[in-house]
Parts: structure tokens; sequence; C-alpha cells
């Protein structure tokens, strides 16, 4: 959840604001607001008041946190202060924009003209606002490579050896910052390497002083101490491959029994690096594109559509679980492709004119070289074009449009940089009936930058799609093959309120755990490489 929020800064700017005061220019001020539901605003944050301008560049930020699962929606006003109230009601308005913070991330700079109330032009007058984002989380990587233990405590066997690092809090206390697995029945263990956030690690102090402990494990809980040694990420920096550091692990107890004790071993740091860990704002506003593709079940078994017991079927407001669940998740994620354009296609029905067989993969606006929709105005718009038109049949096969959407995604996996992104939102009453081929398809895109989210409508068994989101171990290929990580989110949509948030938490996840598997710099820092 921690790569879905993010704390970023509103940099404001201003031109040919209009002039509300006699023989001078304006005094204007920027005021942040957002949406708390309805028509209620809550007050975010002001600048500087800046005296005599038409065109100011406030240089205090506006700070707050940004949630990709939600559309959060702001408004940014323009006052003419005249007074040392607090209270804007007495300032003159001098136009205001509302966009969401969505727009503004994925645009890094966005200019819009102001607007006075009722949508009246405020003269020539715009606003600029640029997003900088506060906190690039920086790890500390270690991998503790040899130890040699000169310790056997166990009665029948070596000792289970494990590590806790400790920094040194403001107060002088001790504080566990991350404790290693434990090596069972081994002097000589090697442990995995581990990440932690560098605040978290030493307060981002490389020189703060830190200790290790190393124990032996009971199963009890009362761990007997092996060893100990302090150090600081500073010293531990300069393990190297090949160049490794070491340290006598020091029991105090027996260093002041015994004149000719040195150790109780040796611990050897084979690495330690500091990574940037790039959260899904930064790929953002790096100049990640999240590429949103929608594939819709128009199989038999959702009913027919002219049924009031069908899924398709359209109530009197023009919505039904189909339309409700791609608005949920669609009106998150189009702020975040830049020219808006989806493709969507749908499955599993027979087309005019012939109605001949039935189809896994067509056009949504029958138009196959160009599945385009503008917007998810524009999907739902296709939809309900197309939706009369279809003789829904079977079977439900889901292989063909994950193909698809995983040759696009094979060329942009092509890149060095982590520029391009693809979701794939299925839409479906839940009955599969390629399940072996679709298996095979996932474990092959699991390779690939992109995630498959399955909406499950209505009421159907959905035990099929579970079997599919590997959250209980991981999915297989009909061959054995693994996925290398897990790229399927299922979600059933009547059991969840805000079925948006839990997809795009999963989109979130998922896109920041691809890149780093991968290893992919940031566009924007590739850029500036």
């Amino acid at each position: 959840m921690a790569d879905c929020v993010t704390k970023v800064e509103l940099s404001i700017s201003c031109s040919d604001l209009l002039d509300k005061d006699v023989g001078s220019k304006s005094d204007p001020l920027c005021v942040l607001l957002q949406s708390s539901g309805g028509d209620s605003w809550t007050e975010l944050g002001r600048t500087e008041r800046l005296k005599n301008t038409s065109s100011p560049s406030f240089s205090q930020r506006l700070r707050l946190d940004y949630h990709f699962e939600t559309v959060q929606n702001l408004k940014l006003g323009v006052y003419d202060i005249d007074n040392s109230s607090s209270d804007l009601g007495d300032d003159d308005f001098l136009g205001g924009v509302e966009l969401t913070l969505g727009q503004i991330v994925s645009s890094k700079t966005l200019t819009r003209p102001l607007q006075l109330k009722k949508g009246k032009p405020a003269g020539k007058g715009s606003i600029t606002v640029c997003t900088v984002c506060v906190c690039v989380c920086v790890c500390v990587c270690v991998c503790v490579e040899t130890c040699c233990l000169f310790y056997v405590q166990d009665t029948f066997g070596k000792s289970d050896p494990f590590l806790e690092f400790f920094k040194q809090g403001d107060d002088g206390k001790w504080q566990l910052v991350h404790r290693t697995e434990v090596v069972k029945n081994n002097l000589n263990p090697s442990w995995k390497k581990f990440s932690v956030p560098l605040q978290t690690f030493c307060c981002s102090d490389l020189d703060r002083p830190l200790k290790v402990d190393c124990s032996d494990h009971d199963s009890d809980g009362s761990h007997d101490l092996i060893g100990s040694f302090t150090t600081k990420v500073s010293e531990l920096q300069k393990a190297e491959q090949g160049a490794q550091v070491t340290f006598d692990c020091i029991h105090p107890e027996k260093q002041k029994k015994k004149k000719s004790y040195k150790n109780s071993g040796v611990v050897s740091v084979k690495s330690c690096k500091l990574l940037t860990q790039y959260t899904f704002l930064d790929y953002v506003m790096g100049g990640s594109q999240i590429n949103f593709t929608v594939g819709i079940d128009f199989t038999g078994s959702n009913g027919d559509p002219r049924s009031p017991n069908s899924l398709h079927y359209m109530s009197q407001d023009g919505t039904n679980q189909y339309l409700s669940a791609l608005w949920s998740v669609g009106q998150v994620v189009q702020d975040y492709d830049t020219d808006k354009l989806f493709p969507a296609f749908g499955f599993g029905a027979k087309l005019p004119p012939d109605y001949q067989a039935a189809h896994h993969e067509f056009a949504l606006n029958f138009n196959p070289t160009n599945p385009y929709c503008k917007g998810i105005q524009g999907i739902v718009e296709a939809y309900r074009m197309v939706l009369p038109q279809l003789r829904l049949s079977g079977p439900t096969n889901f292989s063909p449009i994950i193909n698809h959407v995983a040759s696009i995604a094979t060329q942009a996996a092509q890149s060095n940089s982590a520029s391009q992104y693809f979701v794939l939102l299925i839409l479906t009453d839940g009955e599969i009936t390629d399940f072996d081929q679709t298996r095979d398809a996932i474990v092959r895109a699991s390779r690939l930058p992109m995630s498959i989210i399955i909406v499950g409508v209505g009421p159907a068994d959905f035990k099929a799609m579970e079997l599919l989101d590997g959250d209980d171990g991981k999915l297989r290929s009909t061959v054995g093959e693994a996925v290398v990580r897990d790229i399927v989110q299922f979600v059933p949509f009547r059991q969840f309120k805000d079925v948006s948030v839990c997809v795009c938490v999963c989109v979130c996840v998922c896109v920041c755990v691809h890149w780093r598997l991968d290893k992919l710099s940031c566009p924007r820092h590739h850029r500036h490489a």
C-alpha cells in the first residue's frame, strides 16, 4: 500500500490575472481545496500573498497525499487579498479551476484557463500547476554471506544462528530494525539478502551507530547470544564484490572471563548498497504510461439482455453491473493515459450480419483496425451501441484477449526503461471454458509489464477465477512452469463497495513489483543518466 500513497507538492503560478485594485495590480493568493463528498470542500493549504502582480509565481508549495486508487477532486482558487483576515469571503475572487490530482501528476505541468463562478472566463487569466514528488524512498540492501562461528550450544547439533540489527536512538537506546531468518544447524550460514528503508534502518544517517547481535535460536524464545559487534552504514558500504567487510562477534561475558578470548566467530558482509526504491508516482511522473484495455463477457450464461434477469439488462437509468464495474475502475485509471484512447473488446458473442460463429476477441466498436474508444465514456457508448446487435453465445475463452495484450506488452518489454505498463480489465460472469489455455497465457505474460484484473459480475461460482489469482499459491502452466510474479487479481463486484480501491491498489503494487524485479530505471532518471 505504501507504493500507492506518496507526498506531493504543488507549485503554483498564474498569468494575466484580473486587476481588481484601483491604480495597481492585484495582491493574489492561491488556496487549495479537496472534495470531501457532495458539495463539501476541505481546505488543504494556501500559498503566500504576493503584492501588486498579475503574473505571480508562488514560492510556498501546497502539500498533500496522493492516492492512486481514488479520484481526488481538487479546486484551486485565486483571490485578491486586501486585508489581514483569513476569511476569503470578503476578498475578490480572481478565478479558479477544478481538476483531479491524477490529471496533475500524469501531466507533471498543467496549465488551465481560470474561470469565475458559473464557468465565466476570468479574462485571459490562467493557472499553471507543477508537481513535485516529495519523498523518493532510499533503501539499504545488505547481504551477509558467510559467518564462521566457534560456538556450539545445542546438545544434539550445531547452532541455529540468526542476526538482529539495531540502530541507536536519539536517547541512546537500541531499536530493532531488522531480524534475519534462522539458518538451522549451521556454523557457516549464509543469510538472504534483505532491504530496509534507509530512514528505518539508520534514520538516513550513514554514521549513526548500529549494533548487530548474532544469536542461537531456541523454539521457546530463550535465544542465546553468540556475539555482537557495532558498525555504521558508511562502514558497511565498504563491502563490495571481492572486498568483504568482516567483524568479530564478541560475547561480552566471555571476553571478561578469558584474557585469551578473541571472538565467538566472524561475520562477513558481502555487500551493502543504497538503492532508490521508486514509487508508483515516481514512475508516472517520470513518463511511464499505463495502457488500459477492456474485455467484456458476452457469453450466453449472462442471460438474454432483454430480460430483467440478465446481467446485461439495461435499467431505466441506462446502467447495469457491467457498466458500473467499468465506471468504478475506469474513472481512476483513465487519468494516467495521455491520449485517453482505450482498446475495448468483447468475447463470446455471434456478430452481425451472419451470426455464424462466436467471436472471442472482437472490437467493441466493430472496427477491428481501430478498436480504440475515447475515454471510459467512449467504451460505455460503444457498449450501448453494440449490445442490441449481438447474439450471446459461447464458450467463455479468456486466452485470446490475454494473448492479444501480451503481444503488445512484449514489444514494450524491449525498452531498457520502465516506459509502458499494460492493464487488462476483464469483466465476466465467471464461467471460464479455456482454463488450461488461460493459465498457460498468464504464465507467459507474468514476465511482461502487464497485469490482468478480473472483475466478477453477478452471483456465479467464481472458483475458477480464484484459482487464476495466485494469492494462495503460485499458478502453474499445464507443463508445470510457475508464474514469475502474481499478475492476476480477481475481485467479485458484489462483495466490494468500492471495487476501484481494491483493483487500483493491485495495479499500483504490480507496476512497482514488475519494474523492480526487472531492475528497470524510472524513465525520468533514465533520460538524465
